[in-house]
């Protein structure tokens, strides 16, 4: 009986907050909830193909198509699904797949991720495909970390760090420099390759964002100009490295990249 409830409950909340279609996307709010565990996914792994992301055979994320027909198109490399919030599954354990949509025309229905995992009901997750794809197997590795939110700050935001590059030589300290003081905040130190930091309170206000190797003072990745973020107090958020070091063009897709995601609007 406990069993259904739960099941009743998450229906319940889909009802709230889904818009339905047949490719719909699922967003809720950023509430931890007792009724169901909430994830993200993002399409990291350098070269993968756009893919729409399942947790055993249930789809959690697809692009809206106007034909009834699944979309080509799914979560492209360097997105994020859902782009705000995240989405809820009953809290239990998966087999958490990227693949390639059926109608695609290159590898259609092919599984390039596949991870175990275990999700805690009242309990947030990202899944990360990371490394680079491997287009022999068909395949791009992937990994799952918990968002352990703190508590809401009225003055600081809370950022950590996220690091989806393999062929880095090293870990990467993440710092952010406030564009207004100069005042530089260490987010994360030595954040291996599948590694999470913990959140980091960082005081509100604009800052340009450098990746660096530890004990180099120099910025290996780093976002500035037009690509400067704020960090919102009372808001937390996420930033991943990802992309290939070996990758020196400006404005190549596969450069070394310095994401931002909200993990509390």
């Amino acid at each position: 009986m406990k069993k259904i409830n739960i099941i009743t409950a998450i229906l319940l909340l889909a009802t709230t907050f889904v818009s339905c279609e047949k490719d719909g996307i699922h967003e809720i709010e950023t509430t931890p909830t007792d009724a169901g565990a909430q994830i993200k996914f993002f399409n990291f792994g350098v070269n993968a193909p756009s893919m729409n992301f399942y947790a055993n055979d249930q789809k959690i994320s697809a692009t809206l198509s106007g034909t009834g027909a699944e979309a080509a198109a799914g979560v492209n490399y360097g997105s994020v699904f859902p782009a705000a919030n995240y989405a809820l599954l009953p809290g239990g354990d998966y087999t958490l797949k990227g693949i390639v949509s059926a109608t695609a025309t290159t590898n259609p229905n092919a599984v390039v991720a596949n991870l175990q995992g275990s999700l805690e009901n009242g309990k947030l997750y990202s899944l990360y495909t990371s490394g680079a794809y491997n287009a022999d197997s068909k395949t791009v590795e992937a990994f799952l970390v918990e968002d352990i939110l703190p508590a809401a700050s009225a003055t600081n935001a809370h950022v950590r760090f996220v690091n989806t590059i393999a062929n880095a030589t090293s870990g990467f300290d993440l710092v952010a420099k406030n564009i207004n003081t100069a005042a530089e905040v260490v987010i994360a130190t030595n954040i291996g390759y599948k590694a999470a930091s913990t959140f980091t309170e960082v005081p509100n206000g604009v800052y340009e964002v450098f990746a660096r190797y530890p004990g180099n003072p120099a910025n290996v990745i780093s976002r500035t100009g037009t690509s400067q973020v704020s960090f919102i107090a009372g808001r937390a958020y996420t930033i991943s490295s990802r992309g290939d070091m070996t990758v020196t063009g400006a404005a190549a897709t596969n450069r070394p990249f310095l994401d931002n995601t909200s993990n509390r609007p």
